[in-house]
Parts: C-alpha cells; sequence; structure tokens
C-alpha cells in the first residue's frame, strides 16, 4: 500500500480506503469485522462512513469492528447533513443541516456510536443553503479547537463554495476545510472541471467516493446483470441502473479489454486511473466480500504509461 498526503495537510491516507455506504445495511457485525480486518491488514488505514448510513448503526458497526486496533494507527471519517430521524412520532425542525446546533449534536453522536474519543476527518455530507457559511466554519473550527475532530472537510461542494468557506476562515483565523468528497470515476467526470482544480489551488485534499460505479467498472456487468448482484436489487441498484446506458456498456467493453491486454482486472485499472487523477489522495472503496479489498488494494502498484493514458482517454471521450 502507498499513502499520500490529504493536499496540503500532514495526515497520511491509504490510496485505498475503505467506505461502508449500503455495505453493512443487514447489520452483519462478523462481516463488518472481517471486511475491516482485510482492510487493515492489507495496509488500509481510512476509513470512512456516515451518521445517515443505517440510520447510525453503520457507525456502532464500525467503531466496533475498528476497536480491534490502535486509534492512532487508522485515519477514521465520517458526516453530518441528513435527517434520519424520520420514524420519530414528531421530528425536530432542526434534525438536518448543518447549522450550529445539528452539527454539535451529530457530532458527539457520532463519537458515541463510533465508539472514540476523536473523529479523525469530519465531513459535511452536502452544502446546506439554509445555513450561513460562516456559521459551519465556526463550529467546525470550534470542534477542532475542542479536541472533538481533527481535520474537517466538504462533500459534493461545488468550486464557488468551497472558495468562500477557505476564504471565510482565512478572514477569522479558523481551521480550513482539509478535504473535498465528490462522485467520481471514469464514468462521471463532472467535478473535473472547477472543483478539482480549485481544491488543488487552495490545498484540498480529494477523496473521491463510488470510483469503481457502484460496480459497473468491475466487469461484472458486461453480459448483463447477474443474479444475486448489486443492480438486480430494486432498492439498491437504484443508483446503479441509471448509469448502464448503452455508451457507457461500450466503454466497458473497450476497457474490459485493455485490462485484459495489461493482465489486470478492469477494477484494478479503474482505480489506479482514479489515482492518477491530479490532486486525488485517495480513492473510497466497498465491499461486500474480503477478496474485493485484497484485488482493490493492488490498484495503488498498478502503473499506467502514457500509452495507456492516452487509450483509455479515447476510450472515455477526453
Amino acid at each position: 500500500m502507498k499513502y499520500r498526503r490529504l493536499g496540503m495537510w500532514g495526515l497520511q491516507l491509504s490510496e485505498i480506503g475503505l467506505g461502508s455506504w449500503l455495505v453493512f445495511d443487514s447489520g452483519d457485525q462478523r462481516l463488518s469485522d472481517t471486511l475491516h480486518r482485510t482492510a487493515y491488514e492489507n495496509g488500509i488505514n481510512f476509513f470512512d462512513t456516515a451518521n445517515v448510513y443505517g440510520r447510525g448503526n453503520t457507525e456502532v458497526m464500525v467503531g466496533r469492528s475498528l476497536r480491534a486496533f490502535r486509534r492512532e494507527t487508522y485515519v477514521l471519517a465520517t458526516k453530518v447533513f441528513w435527517a434520519f430521524q424520520r420514524d420519530w412520532p414528531f421530528p425536530g425542525a432542526n434534525d438536518r443541516g448543518l447549522s450550529r446546533k445539528h452539527i454539535f449534536e451529530q457530532c458527539h453522536a457520532s463519537l458515541k456510536r463510533l465508539g472514540v474519543d476523536y473523529i479523525d476527518l469530519y465531513q459535511c455530507h452536502r452544502f446546506d443553503p439554509n445555513a450561513p457559511l460562516i456559521e459551519t466554519c465556526r463550529i467546525m473550527s470550534d470542534l477542532i479547537a475542542q479536541g472533538k475532530i481533527l481535520y474537517w472537510g466538504v462533500s459534493e461542494w461545488n468550486a464557488q463554495q468551497i472558495t468562500e468557506a477557505v476564504a471565510i476562515c482565512d478572514d477569522h483565523g479558523w481551521q480550513r476545510p482539509a478535504s473535498n468528497q465528490p462522485l467520481h470515476n471514469m464514468l462521471e467526470r463532472h467535478w473535473e472541471a472547477e472543483v478539482f482544480p480549485t481544491c488543488r489551488r487552495l490545498g484540498l485534499g480529494i477523496v473521491t467516493f463510488s470510483p469503481l460505479a457502484e460496480g459497473l467498472l468491475t466487469g461484472k456487468y458486461s453480459q448483463g446483470v447477474p443474479k444475486g448482484s448489486r443492480a438486480a436489487d430494486e432498492n439498491l441498484g437504484q443508483f446503479i441502473k441509471p448509469r448502464m446506458t448503452q455508451e457507457n456498456l461500450a466503454r466497458l467493453q473497450k476497457l474490459g479489454a485493455l485490462a485484459a491486454g495489461l493482465g489486470a482486472p478492469m477494477s484494478n485499472l479503474a482505480l489506479a486511473w482514479s489515482l492518477h487523477r491530479p490532486g486525488v489522495t485517495s480513492v473510497i472503496t466497498g465491499a461486500s466480500k474480503p477478496q474485493q479489498i485484497i484485488e482493490n488494494v493492488k490498484a495503488a502498484n498498478l502503473v499506467l504509461d502514457e500509452a495507456i493514458s492516452e487509450r483509455i482517454s479515447m476510450i472515455l471521450g477526453g
């Protein structure tokens, strides 16, 4: 495994991270333990989750799985924004967003669920137009000063929102956001034009999610939708099905052939390509089996020379 600094900051993340979105909804603690141990033993030190996953239960499972390892040896990231107490008889008006109240309360709730004293990277899961940005920046900086979190970041924010947050923090002497977590992969590159250059200019590390497009870039759907796969599930497949266009399927055929010529799985080609994007610190992968983690880790050592990179660009159309 190789490690990279989170943008301009000193925090070192493994190039391959392990996320928990949609993975532990079944509540299988034994599976969570096995996957996290496999990741840890293969050099992954970056683990990403969110308070909304499993309505808080996923944080509990991740925290239990990581308890087997020394706290200083891994980087734990979680997020705040979405409401998840919709089953309450009277949902609170402040049970979502990036207000000082919601962030403060959810940070402490996440610490309790995870069973840790501090969160390495606390991320704003989305931008909140209803909360003044100065309020969000202030509470994040306060939580750092209190030792509850070490760094804070954003997810799916646009270039203007990131720029304004950095400016506010600089004006007040507060801790800047250290990272951005955007959706990004070979088939979805809409953040590259403005957000990626902005992050590099301002020193934010980029930790991408869905680098395998929910499994589409593993090659498993080249011949259709296998029984028991994520796309075959009505609920879990809601995010992958819109990506299965004729244009994308044609690209997958060509990418699969290219990967085969390199003697590598298509998943390794996709992850290595992501890691070659300027400014990317780590790619957050998901897994439901230990073998998937072991295979994904190999992508960190796959070198894409100029000729291969040009062939990929031709296949992707730029």
